[in-house]
């Protein structure tokens, strides 16, 4: 913990800072609500900057948290404001970091009336100060408050400037998630208790301290882990707990739908990993395949799906949960590569589907509709949105070169090490997936424009401002993914480790050459030459 003597409570500030520019616009008169956007882009960009900032710092040859805040919050209950960061974590807080200025300073809110604009950047502000404390919190109780405060502000965005049937899809997404929650609390109220008295001393909620010294009866730990569990697969959504999402995010304005699929998501996936598989390495392990089997659902599930949407938006939302269903996927295949392959496909899907949703936002406000049968021939009108929405597909479809490929090669790789059946079927997965989203190219970009797309316009300079970063970081990470996979793999060699040490299981390990015998005496006879 080299880091802990920074004077500066760096992970506080990034939690700190959307959450005080959400406060300062409510303070706002509603005559002045022009300056609502600057403070949002003001706060949004200075959270961005310190989680850059806190990239470049970060020691990638450190395994453990850093950067640790650590203040006793409710002394008697044990429950303390506990932020720490690893490479596990690192990408998803600075991933928070860059999208949110982006939805901010890239989109506009399509509003009827105006003056409306203040409670939406205040809105997501809080769910930026969120989700940075989902990613960040070391605490039980504490991360349970950030992943609920997290629904109220996504509840209001997408009931408040949604498209048609919003307040249906809201209501839909906080039942769901809010369901999932309950069986979380007791689990957390229930994982606390029950470590006070088999290995810990005292009522804690500190992650670290439960995951690494209490001691939990194979039955007791299934049971608390599935509270957990429940609360991460509506979030995730892995597949049947998933209906929620094509809804929220087709009616979701397009700043949500980009927030929503690049970060929110990921406390489903992120939450199986750091709290599932380091509380319950026992439980994780035991119910494997159970989670293997709706990854592997999800996928081809997900990609079908996709395939007869008529809606591009949803489309899209159905092509989320086929990539949730890897990242799970990689997750419960307990090897290095897989689980690191995971955690960059957490940022790599919110890059390039957030994209995706940015770029899918910007053809209904030029055509008012999202209906694949009614677009056609875009890319004779506008071949620079053309290409920039190609690459940004690409990268969705995990062509070598761009972002995608690299998770889902990990994923595969790492998986079918260990379960090489479940990787076979997760692979046509990825040809599905090239299917449904060449064909919606092909019949959106390709042919004659026809009259109502003749007028189609040609990417604005704002949104080319918007939309580089994401192909910068597409292309990027691609090409030299070296210095994300420096800064994960450690942390993932010590969550396998820990894994290994308390659910008696050995991940296997490929650099053992699999014809043992026969090398051995080739090289034996070469020595004797």
């Amino acid at each position: 913990m080299h880091h802990s003597e920074l004077s500066f409570p760096i992970l506080t500030a990034l939690v700190l800072m959307p959450a005080i520019g959400a406060a300062l616009i409510g303070l706002i008169s509603s005559r002045q609500a022009q300056y609502a956007k600057f403070v949002a882009a003001v706060t949004s960009v200075a959270t961005g900057a310190m989680a850059i900032w806190l990239t470049a710092e970060f020691d990638q040859h450190d395994d453990g948290f850093q950067f640790v805040s650590k203040q006793p919050w409710i002394e008697e209950w044990g429950i303390s404001w506990h932020l720490g960061v690893d490479g596990i974590s690192l990408f998803l807080v600075l991933l928070t970091g860059v999208l949110f200025p982006l939805a901010i300073l890239g989109i506009d809110p399509h509003n009827d009336e105006p003056g409306r604009d203040k409670p939406y950047f205040a809105w997501l502000l809080l769910l930026e100060a969120g989700v940075m404390g989902s990613f960040l919190s070391l605490d039980l109780f504490l991360f349970f408050v950030f992943f609920e405060i997290v629904l109220v502000p996504m509840y209001f965005l997408i009931g408040g400037w949604g498209y048609e049937g919003r307040v249906y899809a809201a209501t839909k997404f906080f039942l769901y998630t809010m369901t999932g929650s309950a069986f979380m609390l007791v689990s957390i109220m229930a994982t606390a208790y029950i470590a006070s008295r088999n290995g810990v001393s005292g009522v804690t909620f500190d992650l670290v301290e439960i995951a690494e010294n209490a001691e939990f009866a194979a039955s007791t730990g299934r049971w608390l882990f599935f509270g957990f569990a429940v609360a991460f697969a509506v979030k995730v959504p892995v597949f049947p707990l998933h209906t929620w999402l094509p809804d929220a995010h087709t009616q979701a304005p397009t700043a949500g739908s980009v927030v929503l699929a690049g970060v929110m998501l990921k406390l489903g996936t992120y939450g199986l990993m750091r709290f599932g598989l380091y509380l319950f390495p026992e439980a994780s392990y035991w119910s494997r395949y159970l989670w293997l089997g709706l990854a592997v659902i999800g996928i081809i599930y997900g990609a079908i799906a996709a395939t007869m949407q008529t809606d591009l938006k949803r489309l899209v939302a159905y092509s989320s949960v086929a990539h949730l269903g890897f990242i799970v996927l990689g997750t419960f295949a307990f090897t290095s590569q897989a689980v690191t392959g995971s955690v960059m496909q957490m940022v790599n899907h919110g890059v390039s589907t957030g994209a995706l949703f940015l770029m899918v936002g910007w053809i209904y406000e030029r055509r008012h509709t999202r209906q694949i049968a009614e677009l056609s021939g875009l890319q004779k009108v506008a071949p620079i949105f053309a290409a920039g929405f190609m690459v940004v597909m690409l990268s969705s479809i995990g062509v070598p070169g761009l972002n995608g490929f690299v998770g889902e090669y990990l994923i595969l790789i790492g998986t079918f090490l260990a379960e090489p059946w479940y990787a076979a079927i997760a692979a046509t997965g990825v040809i599905l997936a090239a299917l449904y989203l060449l064909w919606a190219y092909q019949r959106v970009f390709h042919g004659e424009p026809g009259e109502a797309n003749e007028g189609f316009a040609e990417l604005k300079l704002k949104e080319a401002a918007t939309l580089l970063p994401f192909i910068g970081i597409i292309v990027f990470t691609g090409v030299y993914p070296k210095p994300m996979l420096d800064r994960i793999e450690p942390a993932v060699d010590r969550l396998i480790g820990h894994m290994e040490s308390v659910a008696d299981f050995e991940a296997p390990t490929p650099d053992e050459p699999v014809i043992v015998e026969h090398d051995d005496t080739e090289e034996t006879e070469e020595g004797d030459h």
